[in-house]
C-alpha cells in the first residue's frame, strides 16, 4: 500500500535532505581515528555489500584507515554477533545486520552506540520511514542502525535455458507466464517435463519471498506466533515445490548453489535487488544470459540491511565517519550500479544515474525502474524478535522434506513444533 503523503511532496522534502547530506559531511574531518593515529576498522557481513571497491577509495582518502572486511555466511554472521554481544568482547568495529533479525538486536539497543548522540538524527528524513523505523529501538530513543539498502523483488531467469525449454525470453511475456504463484509452479512443471531439469534453486528461496508477500508473518506486533496466517500459505507452496522436483536443493551461498549458476542446475530464482551483484560476481561467464522479470503476487520486499557499531568497539568515532560517508549520495549511487543494492533513500530513486541505469549483464535489464517501483509501494511486515531463528527452524524443515528425510504429509506439524521451539 502506498502511503498518504503525496509522493512528489515526499521526494521534493527528501530530495532537500538527501541533498544537505553532502554539506552536512563536507565540513567534516575523517583524518584521525579515536586513537589519533592509524586505525584498522573491522567489517562484519555476508553476501556483496559493494564495500570492496569503496574500501579503496574511503582508504585514499583518510591514509591513517585501514578497512578490514570479514565476510561470512549469513545466518552464522547474526549468530556470531549475538555470542559477542552476549560475551561483551570480539564484536567488529561495524556489524551488519538483515533486516530480518534487527528487531532481534534492537531489543539489546544498549549494547550498541545510539547513532542520533552521533547526529544521525539528520537522516532521518533522507530514509525511507519503515526503513528508518525498522533499526530504531520501540521507545524511539535510540537508533543502532543506518539503513544501507532495501530489497525489493523480482525473478532472474535465464533466457538460454528458457529458450531450450520452448519458454518465452522476453521480460515482459516471462512476467505474463506468472501473474499467481499456482501459475510459477505449473510453468516450472512445464520445463521440468521437458528439460529433465530443475527449475529453482530451493524451495525455500520460494518459501521467503511467498512469506514476505502475506499481511503477517511469523509474528504479529504482539509477537505472538502466527503460523497458520502468512507461514502456512508460503510453506505449502514451497513443499508443493519440492514434491514437484522442482527444486535443485542448493544452499544458499555455499558452493554448489553457486556454480549451480553457471551450470544450469536451475533456471530461475527469487531476486531481490541485492542478489544482482552475487550472479554477477559468482557467474561472470553468463553475462546476458540473465534476464529479469516480475515476481507472481506483485511485490513484496526480501532483505535489506543496516549497519551498525556495538559498543565495545575500539574505534567507535572513526566507524561512525565511515557510516556517514557510506550513506552519502555518491557512494549509495556506486554501490546500485556496481553490485545492485537499492539505496534505503528515495530522493535518489529519481537521480538518472539510477532511474535510467540498465544492466548490461541482465540484457540490459532497466533495473533502475523495476526495483525503486518496487520499494516505493511497500508497506513490509513487521519482523518480530525471534523472526532470524525461526525462519531458520521453518527453513530446515523445508529442506528435510527436499532432501527426502521427512515426509510431506508430516512436515507442517513438524515445521509449527520446530518454529515454537524457535520462539521460546
Amino acid at each position: 500500500m502506498r502511503r498518504s503523503t503525496p509522493r512528489w511532496l515526499r521526494l521534493a522534502a527528501v530530495g532537500l535532505t538527501v541533498g544537505s547530506l553532502v554539506v552536512a559531511c563536507s565540513g567534516r574531518s575523517t583524518q584521525g581515528g579515536d586513537s589519533g593515529g592509524a586505525v584498522t576498522l573491522t567489517i562484519n557481513f555476508w553476501g556483496d555489500f559493494g564495500l570492496q571497491d569503496l574500501k579503496a577509495k574511503y582508504e585514499t582518502e583518510n591514509q591513517n584507515v585501514t578497512i578490514a572486511l570479514n565476510s561470512g555466511e549469513y545466518n552464522a554472521q547474526h549468530e556470531d554477533l549475538q555470542k559477542k554481544l552476549i560475551a561483551g568482547t570480539g564484536a567488529p568495529d561495524i556489524a551488519a545486520i538483515d533486516e530480518g533479525f534487527m528487531v532481534q538486536f534492537r531489543s539489546q539497543a544498549d549494547k550498541f552506540v545510539n547513532l542520533l548522540d552521533s547526529g544521525a538524527g539528520k537522516y532521518e528524513a533522507s530514509y525511507l520511514p519503515w526503513k528508518w523505523k525498522q533499526s530504531l529501538s520501540t521507545d524511539g530513543a535510540t537508533q543502532i542502525g543506518l539503513g544501507t539498502d532495501v530489497g525489493g523483488l523480482a525473478m532472474c531467469y535465464r533466457t538460454d535455458l528458457f529458450a531450450a525449454a520452448g519458454l518465452p525470453t522476453e521480460r515482459e511475456q516471462v512476467s505474463a507466464l506468472w501473474p499467481t504463484w499456482d501459475r510459477f509452479l505449473e510453468v516450472g512443471q512445464q520445463y521440468t517435463a521437458t528439460t529433465r531439469k530443475k527449475f529453482v534453486d530451493n524451495a525455500t528461496n520460494l518459501f521467503n519471498p511467498i512469506l514476505v508477500q502475506q499481511q503477517v508473518g511469523f509474528y504479529d506486533e504482539n509477537e505472538q506466533l502466527r503460523m497458520e496466517g502468512g507461514p502456512k500459505v508460503a510453506f505449502d507452496y514451497a513443499v508443493r515445490a519440492a514434491e514437484a522436483g522442482l527444486s535443485a536443493n542448493l544452499t544458499s551461498f555455499q558452493a554448489d548453489w553457486d556454480k549451480g549458476f553457471t551450470s544450469g542446475s536451475f533456471a530461475v530464482l527469487a531476486c531481490p535487488a541485492w542478489m544482482l551483484g552475487h550472479i554477477q560476481n559468482t557467474a561472470p561467464g553468463t553475462r546476458g544470459k540473465w534476464d529479469i522479470a516480475a515476481v507472481p503476487g506483485g511485490g513484496g520486499n526480501w532483505g535489506g540491511s543496516f549497519l551498525t557499531i556495538p559498543k565495545q568497539g575500539r574505534n567507535i568515532d572513526e566507524a561512525y565517519r565511515f557510516l556517514e560517508w557510506l550513506i552519502q549520495p555518491e557512494q549509495q549511487i556506486e554501490v546500485f550500479k556496481t553490485v545492485g543494492n537499492l539505496p534505503s533513500q528515495p530522493a535518489l530513486y529519481t537521480d538518472p544515474a539510477i532511474a535510467d541505469f540498465k544492466n548490461e549483464f541482465f540484457n540490459s535489464a532497466p533495473v533502475g525502474q523495476i526495483f525503486p517501483r518496487m520499494a516505493e509501494g511497500l508497506t513490509p511486515q513487521y519482523l518480530g524478535r525471534k523472526n532470524g531463528p525461526t525462519r531458520v527452524a521453518v527453513e530446515n524443515v523445508i529442506n528435510r522434506v527436499q532432501n527426502g528425510t521427512l515426509g510431506p504429509d508430516a512436515a507442517w506439524a513438524e515445521a509449527i513444533k520446530e518454529a515454537e521451539k524457535a520462539s521460546r
